[in-house]
């Protein structure tokens, strides 16, 4: 869920949503008076756009974005070199919406579920959002953008967490409402479309997205704001509001891969993100909102070229630095797995670089002695030890 407040001090829980049946809910005189109306989003596209205002966010935008898929482009299998950044991504979206976890819990998590006990359920809505979006990548590659591929998202992403038993995989039925924890619908800081209204709006969305928009960032600002106003379901409208952003770049051959990260700036100035958005609906400012989408797409375009930047760097500096100090011909194999696994057990490095158990044991040795990386926890019976890549985990999560 998505939360709009114009002084947000708090994290809300999906589950402190407030929710009625439409149908079957009579509202007395006293609660329809106070009632907010449920907004009913403007027809796509819009007519009133100020593009000669927007001109030069539009432009700082455009070259930010084109200098980080060039920079994209200069690394072979940047999905896998740059993986834990996109489950940094998932933790960051999560995190909006109330999931308290860290990047190494997820990838703790991943090579030994013991580790983490207490955290799964956190854990498993990040991963979620992560295979929902590859699903997503590869799902394009056979079929258009629509309404259907979102609703499959929807359904991976509540796989198995909060939320899972609220009309998972399909659009609402009822009506949804936002506002604090517990507030009644007549207390709602903002009241989405009624049901029975979300077929045309969701439409015209679908319309809108293979719209020839004059310029595809304003469009993508407009698609991420409108499916967050219409709020088609009961759980989950946040996350794919924001998992739409990379898809849509990738979709329109902005990017070449779908590993744009916003979540960051999201995140960091999330008093603006929600009052930019309420502020379309109470006062039908496009414009406004446009112009901090636009900025946020400068500015986390500039983060994202400096941590890839730096992380290239650091895998440049560390094939010749293993090499050097193992005098192995397992030397590239370790460094790839060291960047596609920056947390992880002696079993599990075995299994993603294929390097013989008695040479990655020796490996592994030389790379603690050498301060590469760091045994976060020994051996132990049956337990295998667990390592830390600290270099990596340091530039990826410096937000």
């Amino acid at each position: 869920m998505t939360y709009w407040f114009h002084n947000i001090i708090y994290l809300i829980r999906v589950s402190n949503i407030a929710g009625f049946d439409a149908q079957n809910t009579i509202f007395t005189d006293r609660q329809k008076n106070f009632m907010k109306n449920p907004f009913i989003p403007r027809e796509l596209p819009l007519e009133d756009i100020n593009w000669p205002g927007l001109i030069g966010l539009i432009a700082e935008a455009s070259a930010a974005l084109a200098r980080y898929d060039g920079l994209l482009e200069s690394i072979p299998d940047s999905e896998v070199l740059l993986s834990p950044l996109m489950t940094q991504e998932a933790v960051l979206s999560s995190k909006i919406e109330g999931t308290i976890t860290t990047l190494e819990e997820v990838l703790e998590f991943e090579v030994d579920p013991d580790i983490t006990r207490g955290k799964e359920a956190d854990i498993k809505e990040v991963l979620n959002y992560r295979r929902a979006l590859f699903m997503a990548k590869d799902e394009l590659k056979e079929r258009p953008c629509c309404l259907n591929l979102i609703k499959d998202v929807q359904y991976i992403l509540l796989e198995g967490v909060r939320g899972k038993n609220k009309s998972r995989g399909d659009f609402r039925r009822t009506q949804n409402w936002i506002g604090k924890p517990g507030t009644p619908i007549e207390q709602a800081t903002y009241i989405p479309p009624p049901a029975d209204r979300l077929s045309d709006v969701l439409s015209n969305w679908e319309r809108y997205y293979h719209h020839d928009e004059k310029e595809r960032l304003v469009q993508l600002a407009i698609i991420h704001a409108q499916f967050e106003m219409i709020h088609p379901f009961l759980d989950g409208n946040g996350r794919i509001g924001r998992i739409l952003i990379p898809i849509f770049l990738y979709d329109r051959r902005l990017l070449n891969s779908p590993v744009f990260y916003i979540s960051a700036y999201f995140e960091a100035r999330r008093d603006e993100y929600y009052s930019r958005l309420l502020a379309i609906s109470e006062s039908n400012d496009w414009d406004g909102w446009i112009a901090y989408f636009l900025k946020a797409i400068i500015e986390q375009a500039k983060m994202n070229i400096q941590k890839v930047k730096s992380i290239k760097q650091l895998n440049d500096e560390m094939r010749i630095k293993i090499s050097s100090v193992t005098h192995s011909r397992f030397s590239v194999q370790t460094s790839e797995s060291l960047f596609h696994q920056p947390v992880f057990t002696s079993t599990s490095f075995i299994a993603n670089s294929r390097i013989p158990k008695p040479s990655a044991a020796r490996m592994l040795k030389c790379l603690v002695d050498e301060g590469i990386i760091s045994e976060a926890s020994p051996s132990r019976g049956r337990k295998p030890a667990r390592y830390v890549f600290p270099q990596l985990l340091r530039i990826i999560q410096n937000d």
